[in-house]
């Protein structure tokens, strides 16, 4: 519970005494000797209690009560009355105030009003949140699903910052759902109309990032024949996600830190900066402060990435949610090819708690898929190791499953936009095309709605 209280009174001697009362109780106390600056600072996040005086110079009580409860309806406004205030008092409580001393008023009273202004405030901000995160899980897009209070306070959070414009750092393990976060914060935002761009830091040659990243000018350096718009620039309104940002080379982090400051992207051979809307959010499973101090990454950059910060917890951290989240993948699976879903005995279930997860919920999703394409044949039901390879398949069903699985990210990263999969794969049009019909794969099932 918050325990922020403002107090207003225009009389010095009362907002010490009372300001030094609630202190001692442990309330974090802001004394004001006008109202004036006081609505200047409210805002319908503010997580605490206002106690007010109702008769003072400029703006009164009632005023004040009147225009704080347009910032936001449901505040707790305790209001001090004098004698004879009594039918200002009441009318103020028709208004909305949360309730009224008549001084002089006993400590115990007071306390106890606060106490349960503060809990009624409280309650108001977290049903707003929740609220805020069931419009958004029930939403279309990506969920982040689970109960551990772990990926409560994850979805919490998401839904906090979504609309901000600042930049956001996703520190999480290998298979933890990195992109999934950023996706989330993507197409639940106000961006959401505009391109997610996400690129690898780390699986591009490090010859080809900057160029990957800023674009070019034809004939910038050998082989650039025609112009070519960066992944910054592409981005433009929208949101531009850097995984494995700790691969990026150190030249190219000065570059980045550039266009983080100043909005702006200058392409390879050309000296027009390009203006920037865009949203930043990067990812790593590495300790970028210790890889700062080390030298490995630069401090800078690291400060103005690390301005909000997300860390997704690892699966082993959150294993009550596996049961779920294991039907979830299977259900999906069975339905992408299209098969009966499989039902999970207790035996299974106890397994899949047994085991560690170093892959995370992406080993997890792989073997729901294996147990609908493989049933008996994955080794699960059999008593195998959990994580056991796919070594009873040919090489050619493998290369098959796998080309499959790379078709299928690549259409759900695109929302089933054909031109942009193609490009990403580097397949001709009627390669991929081919391939879709060969994997029985309908582009339309990639498509999300807004």
């Amino acid at each position: 519970m918050s325990k922020k209280v403002i107090f207003i009174d225009d009389e010095k001697s009362i907002r010490d005494a009372l300001g030094q009362t609630l202190e001692i109780e442990d309330y974090d106390v802001s004394l004001f000797a006008s109202a004036k600056p006081v609505l200047a600072e409210l805002n319908n996040h503010f997580d605490g209690v206002i106690i007010s005086d109702i008769n003072m110079p400029e703006i009164d009580g009632i005023t004040f009560l009147k225009r704080a409860l347009a910032i936001d309806p449901e505040l707790s406004i305790i209001l001090l009355t004098g004698h004879g205030d009594i039918s200002m008092a009441v009318e103020a409580m028709r208004l909305g105030a949360y309730d009224f001393l008549e001084k002089p008023f006993s400590t115990d009273n007071l306390l106890d009003v606060v106490k349960r202004a503060g809990d009624k405030r409280e309650l108001i901000l977290e049903n707003r949140e929740l609220r805020r995160e069931l419009e958004a899980q029930s939403g279309p897009g990506p969920r982040i699903l689970g109960n551990n209070p772990k990926i409560k306070q994850l979805r919490r959070i998401l839904t906090h910052i979504k609309d901000t414009p600042a930049d956001v750092m996703i520190h999480g393990e290998t298979g933890t759902g990195k992109e999934l976060v950023a996706r989330f914060l993507h197409d639940h935002s106000i961006r959401h109309d505009k391109p997610f761009v996400a690129i690898n830091c780390g699986a591009i040659p490090e010859t080809m990032i900057e160029s990957e990243l800023f674009g070019f000018e034809s004939g910038a350096f050998t082989g650039a024949q025609k112009k070519r718009v960066g992944k910054i620039a592409h981005a433009n309104g929208g949101t531009l996600f850097l995984d494995e940002i700790e691969s990026m080379p150190m030249a190219l982090q000065i570059k980045m830190l550039r266009v983080l400051e100043e909005r702006k992207v200058e392409p390879l051979g050309t000296n027009q900066c390009v203006d920037l809307d865009v949203r930043i959010i990067a990812a790593t499973k590495e300790n970028l402060k210790i890889k700062s101090d080390k030298g490995e990454f630069r401090d800078d950059l690291y400060y103005r990435l690390n301005v909000v910060s997300v860390e997704i917890p690892p699966l082993r951290e959150r294993k009550d949610d596996i049961p779920m989240l294991f039907q979830n993948f299977v259900r999906s699976a069975s339905t992408r090819y299209s098969i009966e879903p499989t039902a999970i005995t207790l035996d299974q279930q106890q397994k899949l708690l047994e085991h560690d997860w170093p892959g995370n919920v992406r080993e997890l999703r792989n073997l729901a898929e294996r147990l609908v394409l493989m049933g008996d044949a994955s080794g699960f039901n059999d008593g195998e190791n959990i994580h056991s390879d796919q070594t009873l398949l040919s090489l050619s069903e493998r290369v098959n499953q796998f080309e499959f699985t790379l078709l299928c990210d690549a259409l759900k990263r695109h929302n089933g936009r054909l031109k942009e999969a193609q490009e990403e794969l580097g397949l001709a049009r009627k390669t991929l095309y081919d391939k879709m019909k060969k994997h029985n794969i309908d582009k339309d099932d990639f498509k999300t709605t807004h």
